[in-house]
């Protein structure tokens, strides 16, 4: 019999690629980290191959499930809007989305212009802003839909996308001590990574200074580059021109989340905007 790719198959390898767990991937699709593990195998017997390299941790694609991966996206979104078609859903209206400075870049090259050529009748508002200026906009109804960053479980009625690892970094050739105040580049007021680099040395006893302060995060990284400040990004976004400062104050993981409005539980233009965030975001 021909070998064919099953819709359900797919979605469960997109959630677990995304998520990097079974387990995260299981409660995302509804099922028991076995059953993912079994659809997963059914998948690779399909495909040919392993299509994961599997730890106690976490999981990472193997470069054919690279490929099935960014093969298989348009399918997933034309099966979807195929649907919506055939059940004369398709969406329109006004759609304002709630976007962090340091993702806006990504989602707004990577993922918005798919959404917009899928959706023409949606018209799409972003917002940057830092995250707890994002959540707190959405509660108010001034934003539909947000991604935005906090400590893993604070929210636990969020919906997750993905963990993200904080590291403190500094310039290749900086000089930086723990004994001496630490010249920080900070983030925005009410983001999160700012909040936790000011408690995490705090709780080590460690004095600081401020070098720059600001709402933009390539601000922030031209200032650690440029080796005048310290500062805490996503390990995934560690540049060339940074090193890793190990042995400094631990930070807790966080994890990028979607917050959505009490207004707009069954608005089909936000629902197909969650889905375009939580199938094609990237770290």
């Amino acid at each position: 019999m021909t070998a064919a790719l099953d819709i359900d198959l797919l979605r469960t390898f997109h959630a677990v690629a995304r998520l990097g767990q079974f387990r995260a991937a299981a409660e995302q699709v509804h099922r028991s980290p076995a059953a993912v593990s079994v659809q997963i195998q059914r998948l690779e017997s399909v495909a040919g191959g392993r299509l994961f390299e599997r730890d106690n941790q976490s999981v990472s694609l193997t470069p054919l499930g690279q490929r099935l991966l960014s093969g298989t996206a348009p399918l997933l979104g034309m099966h979807d809007r195929l649907l919506d078609d055939l059940h004369g859903t398709s969406p329109a209206g006004r759609l304002k989305l709630g976007v962090p400075d340091e993702y806006a870049g990504h989602v707004i090259r990577d993922i918005l212009p798919r959404f917009a050529a899928s959706w023409p009748n949606v018209v799409l508002e972003v917002t940057t802003a830092p995250s707890q200026s994002l959540r707190e906009q959405t509660e108010r109804g001034r934003l539909h839909v947000a991604l935005l960053v906090q400590p893993r479980g604070r929210k636990p009625d969020a919906r997750a996308v993905t963990q993200t690892t904080p590291v403190w970094v500094a310039g290749l050739g900086a000089d930086v001590a723990l004994e001496a105040p630490v010249p920080l580049a900070l983030h925005a007021a009410h983001c999160p990574y700012r909040d936790a680099m000011i408690a995490s040395l705090a709780r080590a006893g460690v004095s600081w200074r401020v070098v720059l302060s600001s709402p933009s995060s390539q601000a922030v990284q031209a200032c650690v580059e440029a080796g005048l400040g310290v500062s805490l990004v996503d390990r995934s976004r560690v540049t060339a021109a940074m090193r890793v400062l190990e042995g400094w104050p631990a930070v807790a993981p966080h994890e990028v989340v979607l917050w959505r409005a009490a207004s707009t539980p069954s608005d089909p233009a936000a629902t197909l905007m969650e889905e375009a965030l939580r199938q094609h975001f990237r770290l």
